[in-house]
């Protein structure tokens, strides 16, 4: 079986935006649920409703892939689900490995949706020695000092960062050194990287807050008089921007 570190995900090479690889596991998502029921079609507006997007925007996106759903039929689920596990890369193992095994890192572990897509978890690694030898999911806990052989031995491409701020950039520094080219950043810290790297980051405490603007705003329009909008209200406040516009607020 393949592993990460010889193969790529054509996604790149076939020139796919990357707004559209963001919806891809979204749509995967919807139609492994189809799948399940033994759903064998389901239209553009049925898929586009069950992944949260429009069906003119799931049409161009599927174009991309190089399908087109058949009218009066709609798309083949398992022909779907097969078309974007392969563009996605989830037809071929990758090996990952999880730095920090904290309670986030021990969650991550077991995590069963890591297997079920395509993602082996290699090895945990942690820098507590008390941690080292320790099961968690059933892996043993390995000590940082081994990360770059850790790395080597499982052709690893693909790493986890669940450690504190504080550590998180100098692991990714190590991982980045030994190899791996794409990383997960569960720590609430940016990254530097060097060109070739990519980065993904999940943080739980940013989400949280741009739910309260959103509660904040909700709470503000119910408080409006009949007939105010919040839209109106900013309009004749003094923060508009120099050419009448209310600024952007929202955060980037």
């Amino acid at each position: 079986m393949a592993t990460g570190r010889t193969h790529r995900p054509a996604t790149r090479s076939r020139g796919i935006p990357e707004a559209t690889v963001a919806r891809l596991p979204l749509y995967l998502r919807a139609l492994t649920a189809l799948s399940e029921r033994s759903v064998p079609t389901v239209s553009s507006e049925e898929l586009a409703a069950a992944a949260g997007v429009n069906s003119a925007k799931l049409r161009k996106d599927f174009s991309y892939l190089g399908s087109y759903g058949t009218r009066g039929v709609g798309y083949d689920v398992e022909y779907l689900v097969y078309q974007i596990s392969r563009e996605l890369g989830l037809t071929q193992d990758w090996p990952v490995v999880i730095v920090g095994i904290g309670n986030l890192g021990a969650a991550l572990a077991n995590y069963g949706g890591f297997a079920s897509r395509g993602f082996r978890v290699a090895a945990l690694i942690d820098a507590d020695p008390a941690m080292a030898g320790k099961p968690v999911a059933g892996i043993p806990v390995q000590h940082t000092d081994d990360l770059e052989k850790i790395i080597e031995d499982n052709g690893v491409s693909i790493g986890v960062i669940a450690t504190p701020a504080g550590a998180a950039q100098q692991v990714c520094d190590r991982l980045v050194a030994a190899g791996v080219t794409s990383i997960l950043n569960f720590a609430p810290t940016v990254l530097s990287v060097p060109d070739g790297v990519d980065v993904r980051k999940v943080d739980l405490s940013i989400e949280l807050q741009i739910l309260a603007f959103h509660e904040q705003r909700k709470a503000g329009e119910e408080a409006l008089p009949d007939g105010l909008s919040t839209a109106a209200a900013a309009t004749d406040s003094a923060d508009q921007g120099p050419d009448g516009d209310v600024p952007a607020v929202m955060p980037a």
